[in-house]
């Protein structure tokens, strides 16, 4: 049995494929599957070989479109690139031949699933969003089966193929022991500790806020601040010039890798971007959470998302485009000031929570490709 993968090279994408990669290694030895053989193809990323590390997952990467940007030469080299890249898809695909494909979509997944249906290979889609992006919903049309992270989207989509799941959180992120991530993090177990995340890339906006701020939490809390790589060494040396008392009760890391499941158990609150990976990993380790929505996500995912969660009681809605840094202490002020209102919004998190989710997608890739 052959399965190929398919997503973006980011941790949004990655991570719920390498979810379903081992939730279907599982399968093998459960159902005694002579032979298992799995090909992810991505996009170019330095997030790719830190994703997969440890991961015994074959790769290859193609050409894709990329993100909008100001020069006026990005659709010539987008065009060039969606050319190149079906190619490639064209020339993997007939040499590997899978007898299925899992596809997280995104723009490197075009290509894969068109030729997948042109070569009759079932494709199953993974949706994370709570409203598909345009290049998704066009793919939905090549999918043999179509599976959401939203009970919601079964009435948007309105198929019979498409199918309730949850969004794939990997196992481990609900794995670590609290008494030992709290000494790893060198925390007071009697100060409540936030975390806090922008991404796998991490968000200035959020940084900055942390900065506005940061003299007046650390009077009252230690922080977990995953910053980015990107932002790292300014953040490092911003924070370091601003003779803050208590500076051993911040923590700053630019990108977590497996270590963000420490982060999780040993927080007692997270403030966050609401990307579906991100808040499907929050609920899953029963975290109370203040969402900040990427206000230029694609079709305004993230803050549909973020509402979605919020409507349930799980988490804080904050736009981004209104968001003072002292609203956001006042906002995590209020949370703590509460044990009740922890209690709820713990309580609404894992009513969200879809731990199966990876075995429901595991399931039908298995069904499909027998």
């Amino acid at each position: 049995m052959r399965i190929l993968l398919v997503g973006e090279s980011a941790a949004g994408h990655l991570a719920p494929i390498i979810a379903v990669y081992e939730e279907v290694n599982k399968k093998k030895k459960e159902l005694n599957l002579k032979s298992l053989e799995f090909m992810l193809i991505s996009s170019e990323s330095h997030f790719l070989k830190e994703m997969l590390a440890g991961v015994d997952l074959p790769y290859q990467i193609i050409k894709s479109a990329k993100s909008k940007s100001a020069s006026s030469l990005q659709p010539i080299f987008n065009f060039f690139n969606v050319i190149v890249g079906f190619f490639q898809s064209l020339v993997l695909i007939f040499d590997y031949m899978p007898d299925v494909v899992f596809s997280k979509g995104g723009k490197v997944s075009l290509p894969v699933v068109v030729i997948s249906w042109i070569f009759r290979i079932p494709v199953i889609i993974h949706e994370s969003d709570s409203v598909a992006s345009p290049v998704d919903r066009f793919m939905f049309k090549f999918a043999k089966k179509v599976a959401v992270s939203f009970k919601d989207s079964e009435n948007i989509y309105k198929s019979p193929k498409v199918f309730f799941s949850g969004n794939p959180v990997r196992s481990f992120i609900t794995g670590a022991d609290r008494e030992r991530a709290i000494d790893d993090f060198a925390l007071d177990r009697e100060k409540p500790t936030v975390l806090i995340m922008g991404g796998s890339e991490g968000a200035r906006e959020i940084n900055n806020l942390v900065i506005e701020i940061l003299p007046e939490l650390l009077e009252d809390y230690q922080i977990i601040h995953q910053c980015g790589v990107g932002n790292y060494n300014d953040m490092k040396s911003i924070i370091e010039n601003m003779n803050i008392p208590n500076l051993n009760n911040y923590h700053l890391f630019p990108f977590f890798k497996k270590r963000i499941a420490d982060a999780y158990v040993a927080c007692d609150i997270v403030v966050s971007r609401a990307g579906a990976n991100t808040v499907s990993e929050i609920l899953s380790v029963d975290k109370p959470s203040i969402l900040i929505p990427l206000a230029s996500a694609v079709s305004d995912k993230q803050q549909k998302n973020a509402f979605h969660y919020s409507q349930s009681g799980a988490a804080v809605l904050l736009s981004e485009k209104n968001l003072k840094p002292h609203l956001l202490l006042n906002v995590i002020n209020e949370i703590f000031q509460s044990h009740l209102k922890i209690m709820e919004m713990q309580r609404a998190a894992r009513q969200l929570a879809q731990p199966e989710a990876a075995k429901k997608i595991a399931e039908q890739i298995i069904d499909i490709a027998k």
